[in-house]
């Protein structure tokens, strides 16, 4: 399902957070739990990986993750406010350690000129740490490359985060 260099990176992510007996968490929107889907198709997941929301629907967002009717409406559920709101919310309500969100526009449609097709945010949140959030653009490349590289972005915040 997911190709053989992800697969790998996963791999190695699951080994490096077992060695060090962190649990990750994730809060996902426009990739629909596919960080999730990743990081359980390796054998021996469930030693590091907490639980997985998804989160597609604002109303999703505030009741899961407690992220502010006010901060939706304010800045839009694609915002860096909305990225940071989610993975504190998913680190709040779980029993991780590492929580890592995806929120973005991943088209063909929904853009607009302030929020473009490609346009992704994601919010890093870890135990004992300020919650930091990172844009990124993706371009219009499709909506499932756009998805799949917010993928391997998380991964990446999940790395530097151990």
């Amino acid at each position: 399902m997911f190709e053989e260099d992800l697969l790998e990176q996963a791999e190695r992510l699951i080994a490096a957070a077992a060695a060090k007996n962190m649990q990750f968490v994730t809060a996902e929107s426009c990739t629909g739990g596919m960080v999730a889907s990743l990081l359980t198709s390796i054998a021996g997941s469930s030693a590091v990986f907490e639980r997985g929301f998804v989160t597609y629907s604002n109303l999703a967002k505030h009741q899961s993750l407690n992220v502010p009717w006010e901060m939706i409406e304010t800045y839009g559920a694609v915002s860096p406010q909305v990225a940071n709101s989610m993975a504190a919310g998913a680190l709040k309500n779980s029993n991780g350690d590492i929580a890592v969100s995806i929120t973005g526009v991943a088209g063909p449609s929904g853009g607009s000129a302030e929020k473009p097709v490609g346009l992704v945010y994601f919010g890093l949140a870890k135990k004992g740490h300020l919650t930091r959030n990172f844009e990124h653009n993706f371009g219009e490349i499709g909506r499932g490359a756009i998805r799949l590289m917010a993928v391997k972005v998380a991964l990446g915040l999940f790395e530097r985060a151990l």
